[in-house]
């Protein structure tokens, strides 16, 4: 089996790339052919680490049984696309995500999931083929709670989820802002510096000053508006990106997000799911913005921002406690 790297498969590890192509084979199959010199680059051994490059030439000794065998033809099932598409071009799309569904599958469930969808709708357009030789799958860049609706954005091929994945980690050159409805009267605007510490048993997130293992985590708000009936809307800003960052430093400052199961004002929420029927966190990610230091493959999107609305649901809450 023998194959030429292209433009938009290079700048990734070879391991990683294979297990791709080979979705059925076992991982310490895969580690064995490294060790065997079952895999080669341009003629040599390859090392388990090597990063792929334009053009380089791989050669996979493989028996045809077993290449038949891990290369098994994907069945892709239709799933109705139950999203709105914010922006869309070759490198990338984004999506309106609803409340209440899974980015991808959460520890092996086979959920209907936004991730599914849009592999549906690009399949659908032509576009993704999950038998493609590269095995690369369109992925999203970050993740968002099954109850977090809005801004969501996928990378369509490798170049562009690799500068995707780098922007959300470093952060300088992108914006992301929140909508959230929070108890009490805030301040019109701060910085929560508290850094966070997940418990592995229970899954909770902490303020945690003292472990060395907790990590440092930075909220950015301001009142957008605050309600008599004793609630303020806030807009947040991520300055670093945390598991359940906003929901953990707004409990910790006394002000917990309403409708938050896992760290809010419980009695608060009662009173929600009671005259709004709201079970969850009243948060929105409703900005993202590509700053004008963005460079390489994404580099044309300088300045560009996409926008989701608060649902209808949030719209109605809203007026309830004006």
């Amino acid at each position: 089996m023998e194959f030429t790297i292209s433009k938009l498969e290079a700048n990734q590890r070879i391991d990683k790339y294979i297990k791709r192509m080979l979705k059925d084979a076992p991982i310490s199959f895969i580690y064995k052919m490294f060790r065997q010199k079952d895999i080669k680059v341009n003629g040599k051994k390859a090392n388990i680490d090597y990063i792929l490059k334009e053009n380089d030439e791989i050669k996979i000794y493989l028996k045809d049984d077993l290449l038949q065998q891990f290369k098994k033809e994907q069945i892709l099932k239709p799933i109705k696309a139950n999203f709105t598409i914010l922006y869309e071009d070759e490198n990338i799309i984004v999506v309106d995500k609803p409340k209440g569904v899974l980015v991808h599958d959460d520890e092996g469930h086979n959920s209907i999931t936004i991730q599914k969808m849009v592999l549906s709708y690009l399949n659908k357009k032509g576009e993704w083929n999950p038998n493609n030789e590269t095995g690369f799958i369109p992925s999203p860049a970050h993740r968002l709670d099954r109850n977090t609706a809005g801004v969501l954005l996928f990378g369509k091929n490798l170049p562009a989820l690799q500068q995707l994945f780098e922007l959300f980690r470093e952060k300088d050159k992108i914006e992301k802002k929140y909508t959230l409805l929070v108890r009490g009267m805030i301040n019109k605007s701060g910085v929560i510096d508290a850094p966070l510490l997940k418990d592995s048993e229970t899954k909770l997130v902490k303020v945690d000053k003292k472990s060395k293992f907790a990590k440092n985590a930075l909220t950015e708000y301001k009142r957008l508006k605050y309600y008599d009936s004793g609630y303020s809307l806030v807009e947040a800003k991520l300055l670093t990106g945390r598991t359940h960052q906003l929901r953990v430093h707004f409990a910790y400052i006394s002000h917990p997000i309403v409708g938050d199961n896992k760290y809010g004002d419980f009695k608060v929420n009662k009173e929600f799911a009671s005259l709004y029927s709201l079970n969850s966190q009243f948060l929105h990610a409703t900005y993202f913005k590509f700053l004008e230091n963005v460079d390489g493959v994404l580099s044309y999107l300088k300045g560009k921002s996409f926008v989701s609305k608060l649902t209808e649901k949030e719209m109605k809450i809203l007026e309830g406690i004006s």
